[in-house]
C-alpha cells in the first residue's frame, strides 16, 4: 500500500456562508466523520499551511485578488455575487485552500507521499483568472499546477474534474496553453454554461457532457472513451484532480445519478494511468459536493481508491 497525504484545517469550518447555503462547514464534518474511521488510520495527515499571495497572483489577476481580500469583511458577511459569499475566516480558509493543494504537490514530487488528497473549502474550478464565482474564490488546481510547473520545471499537467459542474474557469486558464490538460465529465446544459464538447483550446480541452439523469453507465463510457485516452495520450508529469462529489444521485443541486463506487472506479482508473505516466503522482482537491449525508461516503470511496487498498 502506498502513501497517501490528507491536508485540512479547521479554518475551513470557519469560512461561513450564512444559513441554508448549500457551500457550508458541514461539508467538512461530513468528510472528517468519514475519514476518522480506523479503516483510514495509514493516512498521512497534515495541518493545510498558508499559501503565499504571489502563487495566486501567477494565475489571478492582481486587481482580483487585491479586490477579494479588501472585501473580507471584519463581520457579517459580504457578497462576491448572489452565490460567493464571504465571511471573516474566509480569507485565511481561501490562503490554506491554496496551500493544501501546494504543499500536497510537494509532497508528492518529493517522493514522500503518492499522492494526496485535499479536503478544503472554499472550493476553485469555477473562479476565472479575472473573475471569482460560483462558491470559489480562487482557482486551486490552476494555481497548483503553475506552481508545480514553475517548481519542478514540469511540462504537461493534466487536470481531470468529475464535479456535476464544468470547471469554466480551469479550462479558462488552460485553454491557450497545449502542455497542459483538461478533462471534464460534467451535466450539460447546467451550470455555468459551459463545457460543450466543441470547446477543444488548443486541442488540449477534453469536455465529457451528460445529459440530466445520466447514471454509472454513462458516465463510465464517457471517462473510457473521451476523459482516459486523452489523458494516456498526454503522458502527464502530474495528475491534479478537481474532485466534486454533488453528481451523485442524492446531491441536492444537479441531476445526475453517481453512486460511491463510481468515484471508487473513476479514482481507481486514474490511479492506473497515473502508475503508466507520472509514477502514480496524483495530487486530489476538494470541489463540490453538497448532500451531507453522502459527501464523507463518497469522498472515503475516493481516497479508499487513493490508498490502493479495497472499498469499504
Amino acid at each position: 500500500m502506498g502513501q497517501t497525504a490528507l491536508y485540512t484545517h479547521s479554518v475551513f469550518m470557519e469560512h461561513n456562508t450564512g444559513s441554508n447555503h448549500p457551500e457550508c462547514s458541514g461539508r467538512i464534518s461530513s468528510i472528517n466523520k468519514s475519514l476518522n474511521h480506523n479503516h483510514f488510520d495509514n493516512l498521512a495527515r497534515y495541518e493545510a499551511p498558508l499559501a503565499d499571495v504571489s502563487v495566486i497572483k501567477n494565475i489571478h489577476n492582481v486587481d482580483l485578488v487585491d479586490l477579494i481580500f479588501e472585501k473580507m469583511p471584519s463581520s457579517g458577511f459580504s457578497k462576491i455575487d448572489a452565490d460567493t459569499i464571504i465571511s471573516p475566516a474566509s480569507g485565511e480558509a481561501a490562503l490554506r485552500a491554496v496551500g493544501a493543494i501546494c504543499a500536497a504537490v510537494d509532497i508528492v514530487m518529493s517522493g514522500q507521499a503518492d499522492n494526496a488528497f485535499c479536503a478544503v473549502r472554499p472550493p476553485g474550478h469555477h473562479a476565472e483568472p479575472n473573475k471569482s464565482m460560483g462558491f470559489c474564490l480562487f482557482n486551486n488546481v490552476a494555481i497548483a499546477t503553475d506552481y508545480a510547473r514553475r517548481r519542478y520545471n514540469l511540462t504537461k499537467v493534466a487536470v481531470i474534474d468529475f464535479d456535476v459542474h464544468h470547471g469554466n474557469g480551469t479550462q479558462l486558464a488552460f485553454q491557450n496553453d497545449g502542455d497542459l490538460m483538461f478533462g471534464s465529465s460534467h451535466q450539460y446544459p447546467f451550470y455555468p454554461g459551459t463545457g460543450s464538447i466543441s470547446e477543444e483550446g488548443v486541442g488540449n480541452i477534453w469536455n465529457a457532457p451528460l445529459k440530466a439523469l445520466s447514471g454509472s453507465i454513462e458516465f463510465r463510457a464517457a471517462m473510457q472513451e473521451r476523459i482516459f485516452p486523452a489523458l494516456r495520450m498526454h503522458k502527464p508529469e502530474l495528475i491534479i484532480i478537481s474532485a466534486g462529489f454533488d453528481a451523485h444521485r442524492d446531491d441536492p443541486l444537479a441531476a445526475l445519478q453517481l453512486l460511491d463506487d463510481d468515484y471508487f472506479w473513476v479514482t481507481e482508473e486514474i490511479t492506473k494511468i497515473a502508475s503508466e505516466t507520472c509514477n502514480g503522482r496524483i495530487v486530489s482537491s476538494l470541489e463540490g459536493g453538497y448532500n451531507l449525508d453522502v459527501l464523507g461516503l463518497s469522498v472515503a470511496a475516493h481516497v479508499n481508491a487513493l490508498m490502493n487498498s479495497q472499498q469499504l
